[in-house]
């Protein structure tokens, strides 16, 4: 018989939403890709290394190369002081590194605390994995974390709190309380964090990303999720980095040898080359970004959007009903790509239980033109829909 779990799944909304961005050929504002094709060196490092390089399998835990990198390049930007040869596991990306922690780190009915609005592979794998998750709401426009909501949420069966900072949809980083918060109910009910810090390169100024592992108590209880395919927005890499004290990585390496077992060694070589040389990368590309958002904002609010502040991600949002829109956001969002020709997502698609229903998320990671475009188009999708009220 089919997984009653994964049996049952529509689905992705980004599948949905690209799909019919092609059918109608419209601009996909949806899903998360960069229209730039990433660092040219990089992807000359991989090349070459599928020439030059072994192509066999390279070692479980990840090319030692990249490991020391990953751990190089964590300790220059965010103070962390990891051993690579104990600590770092390379994954086939985030993804992987995710269904790798809730596999080895679930028991059959143990409770994971997750966050509304959420990156749907969470709850399946968590399920697939035995574990019971325990939603918590978080409410535009700030999207804060609330001391009386999540300590409801702790309960003597709690073994993991799964935290995606930058947060997707959201497009906000963590400010110091709400990660303060976060750690001291880790340490009081002895939690185990998974930290999906995937974004944590693309943060605008003054905003600033802080690893949960940096928090007093968090050092040893803490499993930080990296992607160097966010990191170089190269998203079809699929290289990821787990990272966690020695008696968590050991855990960890022992589920992800029965996934992947391991990364390609191309990438791998190349990604080491773009952590230990392109130090620039790290500081033009956020300000490129911002810039595009700035851009995608502006022209947005000019017709008339309530559009809600980013402070990181490839993503903002915009406000329906702070736009005069009545249309819940799945409605505006299959208005938007078939009779407006542009494709965005509605944020309710990251909730399973009493969901936001407007707020819908546009991916600004594009060209110029095509974030112009964008907003023509939705202007075009918000006329309609007044029209149609």
């Amino acid at each position: 018989m089919p997984d009653p779990i994964f049996s049952r799944l529509p689905a992705t909304v980004f599948e949905e939403m690209s799909g019919l961005a092609r059918q109608h050929s419209a601009i996909n504002l949806g899903q998360g890709f960069p229209d730039a094709p990433g660092p040219l060196a990089i992807r000359e490092r991989a090349a070459q290394a599928v020439l030059e390089g072994d192509n066999q399998y390279p070692p479980m835990t990840g090319l030692p190369a990249l490991r020391e990198a990953v751990a190089g390049h964590y300790g220059r930007t965010q103070a962390l002081d990891l051993d690579w040869a104990s600590e770092i596991t390379i994954t086939s990306g985030a993804t992987e590194a995710l269904a790798a922690a809730f596999l080895s780190l679930i028991e059959p009915g143990d409770e994971v605390v997750v966050f509304q609005p959420i990156y749907d592979a969470y709850l399946p794998m968590i399920r697939r994995a035995g574990g019971v998750p325990r939603l918590v709401r978080l409410e535009p426009p700030h999207w804060r974390l609330d001391r009386a909501v999540l300590q409801a949420a702790f309960t003597p069966k709690t073994r993991l709190v799964v935290f995606n900072n930058p947060m997707n949809p959201a497009g906000t980083v963590a400010p110091e309380g709400d990660l303060e918060l976060l750690a001291e109910l880790c340490v009081r009910h002895d939690v185990i964090a998974i930290s999906d810090e995937v974004w944590e390169q693309v943060v605008f100024a003054p905003a600033r990303h802080r690893p949960l592992m940096c928090l007093p108590g968090m050092r040893e209880r803490c499993v930080k999720i990296g992607s160097a395919g966010k990191m170089f927005g190269l998203t079809g890499w699929k290289v990821g980095f787990l990272c966690a004290a020695p008696d968590l990585t050991r855990t960890l390496a022992r589920a992800h040898q029965f996934l992947t077992f391991t990364t390609p060694p191309n990438l791998q070589a190349a990604v080491a080359f773009g952590l230990e040389n392109l130090s620039d990368w790290f500081e033009t590309m956020p300000v490129e970004m911002a810039a595009s958002q700035a851009r995608l904002a502006e022209g947005l609010r000019r017709e008339g959007f309530a559009v809600l502040e980013s402070a990181g991600t490839y993503f903002l949002n915009v406000d329906l009903a702070g736009s005069g829109v009545r249309e819940a956001d799945r409605a505006f969002a299959l208005r938007s790509v078939t009779e407006a020709g542009v494709a965005v997502i509605p944020v309710s698609a990251f909730y399973e239980a009493d969901p936001v229903t407007s707020i819908v998320r546009l991916c600004f990671a594009k060209q110029d033109a095509v974030l112009d475009a964008g907003v023509e188009r939705l202007a075009r999708a918000r006329e309609l829909s007044l029209a149609a009220d």
